[in-house]
């Protein structure tokens, strides 16, 4: 079974199956189309299919040209899982978010292989790429792929390879970033390693899925971890006087021993926010107790009210009360230049304001109508910026800092400004530091 796998993968007559058509799985099922392997995806949400059946991308930084390209050629979309048994590698690219005790939800893993399970068959191989806690590839997906009598490394193979894509960063691409991944057996890393290296520049084994796993978390809490501290930081410059950002710019020219990160109004996207609780959760199995990740959450959590404070402080000096202020937030993406509003602070901060009774508003290049959210609802559509807009709010939050704002208009325009990013260097006395 490897070598035919094996065979099939270097000659490109396997077919790639990719479940999950997001922001991690579409570009991956780009990547192996540009490579001439025929992909099949697979997602649950009807709208999507038609979309990319119909060669159009509901992805603001992928292109519907690419995606018509590789639907002529190489690539169809169904929400129809029995066609899985058609697909020679399996690659899942499914959420796992937090359920509502802050606990992981890997249900969309266990619904995902549970719909695949009965189309197995020996010679394909499965690889997650959801984040998750270490211990679920071989605890959760092993014995499902089993159960039929196949032998995982035998007659199919598991991998483990953790995601990471950047969304919006042009620097980086989905070929150009080196590829983690681990194998339940010897043979199931031989396979990783030619089904990913068939299309990314630099593939990193590890000895197992657990190590790929914990890779994972490990990247996205340094980050944390980081950002928790320098947004701690933040609050105690303020209450001295000075300005955090000046002080990270000149930290940084540093040449070792210190890597620059920058504070903001808190953490969104779908990993930092929520990956730190994937480990704590798994570390209390070992009787663990992971008080430093879960402070630099709680750090990471609170700085929206230390946002929320000084926009009320603000207000007050200009003789307003934040109930019945008109408050212009700018930017709702959960980082700069992108359309992606998972885990987004600045909602976060939308509510905070709506729930103290200020008339919120947003502006946002990238978001022209507040989308649907399972816990944030705004029926809302993006302001168009001008000088007369930004005068008739009473504030203007600067929550993400996309490029394609006018910066000096809304300096020189805006009431308030209240600048989470540090994005104006100079200061101003309608600007205020948050």
């Amino acid at each position: 079974m490897k070598n035919k796998l094996l065979d099939k993968i270097k000659s490109k007559e396997a077919v790639i199956g990719i479940v999950g058509l997001g922001y991690v799985g579409l570009p991956l099922m780009l990547r192996f189309c540009e490579s001439g392997y025929k992909v099949l995806g697979f997602d649950i949400d009807e709208n999507k299919v038609e979309q990319l059946n119909a060669g159009r991308s509901y992805i603001e930084h992928i292109s519907s040209n690419d995606i018509a390209s590789a639907r002529k050629t190489l690539f169809e979309a169904t929400t129809d899982f029995s066609r899985g048994g058609e697909a020679d590698a399996l690659i899942l690219c499914v959420p796992t978010p937090l359920n509502k005790y802050r606990e992981p939800d890997i249900s969309f893993i266990t619904k995902t292989v549970e719909s695949l399970k009965p189309y197995f068959r020996g010679g394909q191989v499965v690889s997650l790429e959801s984040t998750t806690y270490p211990g679920t590839t071989d605890e959760e997906l092993m014995p499902r792929m089993e159960c039929g009598g196949l032998k995982v490394g035998k007659d199919l193979f598991l991998l483990y390879s953790p995601e990471r894509e950047d969304p919006g960063n042009p620097d980086f691409t989905t070929q150009t970033i080196p590829k983690v991944y681990g194998g339940v057996t010897e043979n199931c890393l031989e396979i990783g390693a030619a089904l990913y290296g068939a299309v990314i520049d630099e593939v990193v084994p590890v000895s197992s899925t657990r190590a790929a796993e914990l890779t994972k978390l490990l990247e996205n809490i340094y980050r944390a971890v980081n950002i928790g501290l320098v947004n701690e930081m933040k609050i105690i410059a303020d209450k001295m006087g000075i300005d955090i950002h000046e002080v990270i710019r000149a930290a940084a020219t540093k040449p070792f021993g210190f890597v620059p990160y920058y504070p903001g109004p808190g953490l969104g996207g779908h990993c930092i926010p929520i990956d730190p609780f994937y480990l704590t959760w798994k570390a209390r199995e070992f009787g663990l107790h992971t008080r430093f990740i879960e402070l630099a959450g709680e750090i990471n959590t609170s700085v929206s009210n230390f946002v929320i404070t000084k926009t009320t402080q603000a207000l007050n000096a200009n003789k307003r009360a934040i109930n019945g202020s008109r408050i212009l937030v700018l930017g709702i993406s959960y980082k700069k230049n992108v359309d992606d509003m998972r885990e987004s602070p600045s909602v976060l901060l939308m509510e905070k304001l709506r729930e103290l009774g200020a008339e919120i508003s947003y502006s946002d290049p990238h978001i022209a109508v507040f989308p649907k959210m399972r816990e944030h609802q705004f029926n809302l559509s993006s302001v168009s910026l001008n000088p007369k807009t930004i005068a008739e709010y009473d504030c203007v939050l600067l929550a993400t800092d996309h490029d394609k704002f006018d910066y000096d208009m809304i300096k020189e325009n805006a009431q308030i400004i209240i600048d989470s990013r540090g994005k104006y260097l100079e200061a101003a006395k309608n600007i205020i530091k948050a």
